[in-house]
């Protein structure tokens, strides 16, 4: 218990709202896309019908082939295009 239990545990492993990775806390800028770990992969599946949404309120079309670094970067803009989002 105390201070000596949380030097000892790795970052976020008692507190489910601490970020996974150890890094900063809330309220601190997100990390970039193109610094994520697995943005090169595919766009989920979430991702993809949020940017169909995103894309039809724009007039859009959402390419094939989208990483999910990618998707972000692009449901970031469309957000700040359609007024949606934070």
């Amino acid at each position: 218990m105390g201070s000596e239990a949380d030097e000892t545990e790795p970052p976020g492993s008692t507190d489910p709202s601490a970020p996974l990775d150890g890094g900063p806390g809330v309220g601190s800028p997100e990390k970039d896309p193109e610094d994520w770990v697995t943005g090169d992969e595919p766009m989920t599946g979430p991702q993809h019908s949020y940017l169909q949404t995103l894309a039809r309120e724009a007039g859009e079309d959402v390419p094939e082939g989208l990483t999910k670094a990618q998707a972000s970067e692009m449901i970031d803009r469309l957000q700040g295009k359609t007024g949606r989002g934070a």
